[in-house]
């Protein structure tokens, strides 16, 4: 009876070759390309004149026109104009509603521009440790040619073992092309990432412009409405 051995297992899955890992590197990449598009595309309609959107809407809302406002909101898909219509439309519930509702559309809007970054993070994080796994399983591969086979003795022997080094020179070479296909799916991902993120991050900064333009708005009104009810008591 044999007993098991995890080390000729795993030698055993080892001699069936990298070249599925090559296969894996690539799915990777097209998907991550797939990704890149994507959000290149989705954050490119997001872009807006905010500095030109916050003036327009400051002018609306001193002139008391809440519907001028929506509408103006409405024209821009930027998030930042998703945002302020959320507080416009809480604006009749007072200055501290109408910023906490614009703080969880904050929420939900971060969400969707983070969507698919960490899939990106993940693969530029781990890509070139699948190549790795590729180069390793070839060398693995590479040693065992070494080992001379059964039963030859002298000149046939060492014959054997010169076509056996040219040959492990050829595998160490195929190996090490796993490592430098997951460096290169790994290094885009990256910069994309990168990219994306500072995207991001610019985009919930500049959502501040209209913002505090609402919540000004906010506090006049709310400013008003108590100077009114002083005078009428």
């Amino acid at each position: 009876m044999h007993s098991f051995s995890l080390i000729k297992t795993f030698t055993s899955f080892a001699m069936l070759g990298a070249e599925w890992v090559m296969w894996v590197l690539v799915g990777l990449s097209l998907a991550s390309i797939a990704v890149m598009i994507e959000r290149y595309r989705y954050f490119l309609s997001l872009d807006d004149d905010l500095d030109k959107l916050a003036v327009r809407l400051d002018t609306a809302l001193k002139s008391n026109d809440l519907e001028a406002a929506r509408v103006l909101l409405s024209g821009s898909k930027s998030p930042a104009a998703l945002i302020a219509s959320r507080g416009i439309d809480a604006l009749e519930r007072g200055a501290a509603p109408a910023e906490h509702v614009m703080l969880g559309t904050l929420a939900r809007v971060r969400q969707q521009l983070d969507r698919g970054l960490a899939f990106l993070g993940t693969i530029g994080n781990n890509a070139p440790f699948v190549g790795l796994l590729g180069t390793v399983i070839g060398i693995i591969q590479a040693f065992d040619a070494l080992k001379p086979p059964p039963g030859l003795r002298g000149a046939a022997a060492a014959a054997a073992a010169a076509a056996a080094t040219g040959r492990v020179m050829g595998t160490i070479a195929e190996a090490l092309v796993a490592t430098a296909i997951g460096l290169f799916v790994a290094i885009p991902a990256v910069a994309a990432f990168n990219y994306f993120q500072r995207r991001v991050k610019i985009m919930l900064a500049s959502s501040e412009t209209l913002t505090q333009v609402v919540l000004a708005h906010a506090h006049e009104r709310g400013a008003r409405k108590h100077a009114n009810a002083r005078e009428e008591a």
